[in-house]
């Protein structure tokens, strides 16, 4: 499975109360919530869990990600870490390749294994330099430096860094999912045919103005979902 552009997971108005939220919180070194590797190489700036702030622009983040039908078809959730943020500005500025810890456990003694990790980007990409998230497998790497609302989903087996913001502050939301179907290949398997069987409702419905689906599509709709009863472990 590679990097999932997830768009407009909030809207304009969430956005902008996030911020206000965030600009006034009390912000701590990042290598305080760092495991043994990630310490060495993590040099930005966050906010703890039990920051009132943190939690009230995660409340807000929780019920976007409740509403978004892409989010949930890619991740398949069956947990999810709850959100937390950082930010990297002047000296605090980066954080070097990395591969995030395979369980985490949050304040509320909730454990989570990562299956995927997401970045939600709080900040349009003309308001800082640099900062893009370059997410590595085993063939190539992607560049990822998205508009402010939109999220990026990727496997957590996968080394990852931000490049150094070299002007400006890049302010995001971070957090795990622990998915339903656990098998990467499976996974990815269910999202390309969900994808396929919408995209397929939209041209019938275009080209025949009939809102029933059709016998064929029902059949594919079936097949998702006996697959997903097949693998998934809610």
């Amino acid at each position: 499975m590679s990097a999932m552009h997830i768009p407009q997971v909030l809207i304009p108005q969430e956005i902008v109360l996030i911020r206000e939220i965030l600009d006034n919180a009390d912000w701590q070194c990042g290598k305080a919530t760092a495991g043994q590797q990630s310490i060495q190489v993590k040099h930005n700036q966050q906010l703890e869990e039990n920051n009132p702030n943190a939690e009230q622009a995660r409340d807000i983040i929780m019920q976007a990600l409740g509403r978004h039908p892409l989010f949930f078809t890619t991740a398949l959730p069956k947990k999810i870490f709850p959100p937390m943020f950082n930010r990297y500005t002047a000296q605090q500025n980066y954080f070097g390749n990395h591969i995030d810890n395979a369980v985490r456990t949050s304040r509320l003694g909730m454990w989570v294994r990562t299956d995927l990790s997401a970045t939600l980007f709080l900040c349009s990409p003309d308001e800082y330099k640099g900062g893009e998230l370059v997410i590595e497998d085993n063939l190539n790497s992607s560049s990822v430096k998205l508009e402010a609302g939109d999220m990026v989903l990727y496997p957590a087996t996968h080394v990852h860094r931000v490049e150094p913001v070299t002007s400006g502050c890049r302010t995001a939301s971070f957090f795990w999912i622990e998915s339903m179907v656990q098998n990467i290949q499976q996974r990815q398997l269910l999202l390309d045919m969900d994808l396929a069987i919408n995209s397929l409702k939209r041209k019938m419905q275009d080209s025949c103005n009939n809102q029933e689906d059709s016998q064929e599509i029902i059949r594919l709709t079936g097949c998702y979902h006996n697959l997903l009863r097949m693998w998934a472990q809610p």
